[in-house]
């Protein structure tokens, strides 16, 4: 009997036909989709406007202290997250990647506004970046900020380039996401930490609906992470596993790719291992082909894809 879900499964495994990634029972070999690095050198890597060195949380985290704890766990690859402390200057995450070639990929952070955006999403798309990372930060109007003619550029020309655009955000921004991928369809767009559902709380069915309806626009996939961050934000995080069966379930397992958030995930309290364990371990719900999937055949397929040239 074909049910959705078995229809989710063997669309996504026919787009990847005889890919070791797809190989039940494989292991190793992982896909973090979401890590932030940043050095103590802020003389050769200056801090944005706004942030100082004792905002630095650790006081760093570069790829040696990753590697420490991320190889140990049969993680290979690393989608790079752009710092907040640098802002647009995306010269030590490139540098980052460029030091270690078919390790790192990357989401940058450009201004939207700037006149010459779409070239600069070019040159940043032949350095390897294949995302470019949205929030609202202080926006008071979340409207005015997504429908800006710089957003319309920004998301065009990710598509145009086969890069995602990659939206930090809350809850409250789902239906204005859901307006964008209806005017971009063709832009593959991946939600960092569920939306941060429940984040203050056990999640809102309201707010749970509202992410999942976003799984009836064909590119858009959702990050599986920063389970420190939330529901009952306690190891082993159990507790996420509900939601996180409703979202392989609605968008399938193809378009759902787990990943840490460190250095966030290594906070005291927590560590690396609980965080990767959820999924490869504890889900009895996730099927061999799903693992595979959610800790690298997502992330593989979206971050470490050819791109496009302009």
């Amino acid at each position: 009997m074909l049910t959705r879900r078995s229809l989710l499964t063997s669309a996504g495994a026919a787009a990847l036909t005889g890919c070791e990634l797809l190989r039940p029972g494989s292991r190793g070999d992982y896909i973090d989709a979401h890590v932030h690095v940043w050095t103590p050198d802020v003389e050769k890597y200056p801090l944005a406007r706004g942030y100082a060195v004792s905002d630095m949380r650790p006081p760093s985290f570069t790829p040696e202290q990753l590697f420490a704890h991320c190889r140990p766990e049969g993680v290979r690859r690393v989608v790079l997250i752009q710092m907040s402390y640098y802002q647009q200057d995306n010269s030590y995450m490139l540098d980052v990647m460029k030091a270690h070639p078919g390790t790192f990929s990357g989401v940058a952070i450009v201004d939207e506004n700037a006149p010459d955006v779409a070239a600069t999403m070019a040159k940043l798309v032949k350095q390897g970046v294949r995302g470019f990372r949205i929030s609202a930060g202080a926006q008071k109007n979340l409207s005015a900020w997504l429908g800006s003619p710089g957003m319309a550029t920004l998301w065009k020309t990710a598509a145009e380039l086969n890069a995602s655009v990659c939206p930090l955000i809350n809850p409250d921004t789902l239906p204005l996401i859901d307006k964008m991928c209806e005017w971009y369809p063709d832009t593959s767009v991946v939600i960092d930490h569920f939306a941060r559902l429940g984040m203050a709380g056990p999640p809102k069915q309201a707010d749970v609906a509202a992410l999942l309806r976003l799984a009836r626009h064909r590119r858009t996939h959702v990050k599986a992470s920063a389970f420190y961050a939330l529901g009952a934000k306690k190891a082993p995080y159990l507790d996420m596993g509900p939601l996180i069966r409703q979202v392989r379930d609605a968008f399938g397992p193809q378009r759902v790719m787990w990943a840490s958030d460190c250095p966030f995930q290594v906070d005291p309290g927590h560590n690396y291992r609980d965080s990767i364990a959820l999924i490869r371990d504890r889900l009895d719900f996730l099927s061999d082909s799903d693992k595979a999937w959610m800790l690298r055949g997502t992330a593989e397929k979206v971050f470490f894809s050819r791109a496009t040239a302009l």
